[in-house]
């Protein structure tokens, strides 16, 4: 009975001690006080009942559904991190901004002084400069991934390696250079050239990359459509398995970067390069991006995903409609 006893004025304080601690939200060193108790006991009761499982913490989000669609995707695939924004069926361009802004926070939570941010062009990205509002200045360097294409302004990787760097209160450094070079040998000289090596090289050591998703299906969502023809090549490289576009290069259902002419003539980092990068942010929004998205994740191309709800749920069926087929 005395060890009862004495078990029971345990348990009685650790209880009293919980409940000071977690729900009226005192300090540890007013339950001290409260209680008449060192500082270090009531650390020690309270880790103690952590252990004995007295502490039970529920939180539960107004929007379960779309965390449930981020832990699906991660323990569907290698990625570490998946935020899945509320979508407004019928309103892409809502969509895309709701992704932006997720995208936005992503990296004002990850970036530190100091820190290398490469990027490519394209609307999820620019989404992402349009919506970014820090708090602070950051002493960081952006630079592009890729060359870039004039004309519009989420092609021109440039125009958003500046902005970006403008709107964090850094440096750009800007590749001067074209996507797309006029034949392999030429592509080849100007990635020696030193002011492009300085930037590439800078890219490959880069601490955040944020990259877009294209997709070959849809006119409008990638660079091939700024190919000469590209409707009458499309369907022969949708028939010969190219599912994608990745860095600007053409990628398989597996990730890989296809076979094809043009990947050899892009002045871009090959998508294998960003393996080393420890956060590779995949921002992409549509229908028309699930294709690419799952070939990306089957390449292990990123390791951190922000898309909307609609194109989650798609990309994740998906993902277990082909599993369940193999």
């Amino acid at each position: 009975m005395v060890e009862n006893k004495a078990e029971f004025e345990a348990i009685r304080q650790m209880y009293t001690v919980l409940s000071l601690h977690y729900l009226e939200e005192m300090k540890q060193s007013d339950i001290a006080v409260r209680l008449n108790l060192s500082t270090s006991k009531v650390n020690r009761l309270i880790a103690q009942g952590k252990r004995m499982g007295m502490v039970k913490i529920v939180i539960e989000s107004p929007y379960q559904p779309l965390v449930d669609l981020e832990n699906g995707l991660i323990a569907s695939t290698s990625l570490a991190h998946a935020v899945v924004t509320p979508a407004v069926p019928g309103n892409p361009h809502t969509n895309l901004q709701q992704v932006g802004r997720a995208a936005a926070n992503q990296l004002l939570e990850t970036i530190r002084d100091g820190d290398v941010i490469a990027i490519t062009g394209g609307k999820a990205v620019s989404a992402m400069v349009q919506n970014l509002n820090p708090d602070r200045s950051f002493d960081v360097k952006v630079v592009p991934l890729t060359g870039g294409v004039q004309g519009k302004y989420y092609t021109d990787v440039n125009h958003l390696a500046t902005q970006l760097a403008e709107r964090l209160g850094g440096t750009a450094m800007l590749v001067h250079a074209p996507l797309f070079a006029e034949s392999r040998e030429l592509r080849d000289m100007l990635m020696e050239m030193a002011s492009i090596k300085e930037v590439f090289d800078l890219a490959r050591s880069a601490a955040v990359a944020v990259v877009g998703i294209g997709s070959i299906r849809t006119a409008g969502s990638s660079y091939f459509d700024l190919h000469p023809d590209p409707d009458s090549r499309r369907q022969l490289l949708l028939d010969g398995g190219v599912t994608g576009e990745f860095l600007a290069h053409l990628i398989l259902q597996d990730g890989s970067v296809a076979d094809y002419p043009l990947n050899s003539r892009l002045v871009a980092l090959n998508p294998g390069e960003l393996a080393q990068c420890p956060l590779t942010i995949g921002v992409a929004s549509g229908e028309e991006k699930v294709e690419p998205i799952c070939a990306a994740l089957a390449g292990r191309l990123f390791n951190s995903l922000i898309i909307d709800e609609q194109t989650a749920t798609a990309v994740l069926e998906t993902i277990r409609e082909e599993r369940h087929v193999a």
